[in-house]
């Protein structure tokens, strides 16, 4: 060999050696880094956490108040409609009472008128 080339394999190695020697320095940056980058995620995802659960709170309180407040307007409606309801059934039954009120009074005036006929034809056969 060459002095030449062994003296530029001697360079090429020493700076091969060089490199070597950042290394463990470079992995320690790296290992800090690293470190720094778990600790920085860590907080981050607790933070991402605690504005899910806020925000998980936040739908479900609108959501309780929202349907608190459908149930009230379901049952308003509902209470309203019965009672319309009720208003209805009671002016039909009343109608019908009256309607069968009549119709009795006018079969009793016929049965009465009938029994005074009777009477009075009993009393013209017993004064025969």
């Amino acid at each position: 060999m060459s002095p030449e080339s062994l003296r530029v394999r001697v360079e090429r190695l020493e700076q091969r050696l060089e490199i070597l020697e950042q290394l463990p320095e470079r992995v320690s940056a790296l290992e800090s880094q690293i470190v720094l980058l778990r600790d920085e995620m860590r907080s981050e995802f607790s933070a991402t956490q605690a504005m899910i659960r806020q925000g998980d709170d936040t739908v479900v309180k609108t959501l309780r108040e929202e349907i608190r407040e459908s149930n009230e307007n379901t049952l308003r409606t509902l209470r309203e409609e019965i009672r319309e309801s009720d208003e209805n059934i009671v002016r039909v039954v009343r109608d019908e009472i009256r309607a069968g009120d009549e119709k009795t009074r006018q079969y009793m005036r016929v049965l009465h008128e009938d029994v005074i006929q009777r009477i009075a034809t009993l009393g013209e056969g017993r004064s025969r």
